[in-house]
């Protein structure tokens, strides 16, 4: 398998983080000094993460915090007429429920799975409370809600200023750093919402991506053939985005932001 850029970073595994044989599969989880996560841990129950699963609702208070392990959680905003687009994606780098975070309780916007997988749920009663005694998960948690603005702010600007097969590239590149598999489902329907294009220009950006052997592509299965392919075809956005990642989500930011 190629290397994939998103992985590069890992999952921070240094003396007083949370490692060991048992270490998180998540990164958020994983940058927690050993006593926040030690917490924590007897909350966090194991939970499938089902195609199309809701995570949350829009305008309705947020239940759980979800620790997505793999998988791909999609962020949607939903017209009034019912047209929907992603405005953001969450994976093994961050957390569901970012409204806690910022202490409140709901958002105008939806969480569903979009790649199936595996995470961890805490209550969002317990996770507040976890929040609010400990200001070293604080800086870990507002870290990541740095690095997500990040994320939401590039894809703007990619949308307005990329060709779709680019972005196309861009958010398969991003799917496969979350995933364990080469292989991996991503239905017509979830790109052409995380593109903002109808069915029609997917099949014609996921073709010309499979033309040219960079993936393959059959009723919703995505198989990456050439990783490095891909990222030459992709626009600056997705090393930009990778690049914010790694930095917020450094354990040698974290240490310093504690100084």
């Amino acid at each position: 398998m190629t290397e994939r850029p998103g992985k590069r970073a890992g999952i921070a595994r240094k003396s007083g983080k949370a490692g060991g044989d048992d270490a998180p599969a998540n990164r958020l989880l994983a940058l927690l000094p050993r006593e926040d996560y030690a917490r924590l841990r007897p909350h966090l129950e194991p939970i499938a993460l089902t195609y199309r699963q809701s995570l949350y609702p829009a305008n309705r208070p947020i239940k759980f915090v979800y620790f997505i392990e793999t998988g791909v959680g999609s962020l949607v905003n939903t017209m009034a007429n019912g047209d929907a687009a992603e405005v953001g994606t969450i994976g093994n780098e961050g957390l569901v429920g970012l409204p806690l975070v910022l202490d409140d309780e709901r958002a105008p916007t939806a969480v569903y799975v979009q790649v199936p997988g595996t995470g961890l749920r805490i209550a969002a009663s317990q996770f507040r409370k976890e929040l609010a005694r400990s200001a070293s998960m604080r800086t870990v948690m507002h870290h990541y809600v740095h690095a997500f603005f990040n994320q939401v702010a590039q894809s703007a600007a990619c949308n307005q200023f990329h060709s779709l097969e680019q972005r196309c590239a861009r958010w398969l590149l991003m799917t496969h750093d979350r995933m364990d598999s080469d292989a991996f489902t991503l239905t017509q329907e979830f790109l052409a919402m995380m593109l903002g294009v109808q069915r029609t220009g997917v099949t014609a950006a996921a073709g010309a991506l499979q033309r040219a052997g960079l993936i393959g592509y059959v009723r919703g299965h995505v198989t990456i053939k050439d990783r490095r392919g891909l990222e030459r075809r992709s626009c600056e956005c997705y090393g930009i985005s990778q690049r914010e990642f790694d930095r917020l989500l450094d354990d040698k930011t974290q240490r310093a932001s504690r100084l």
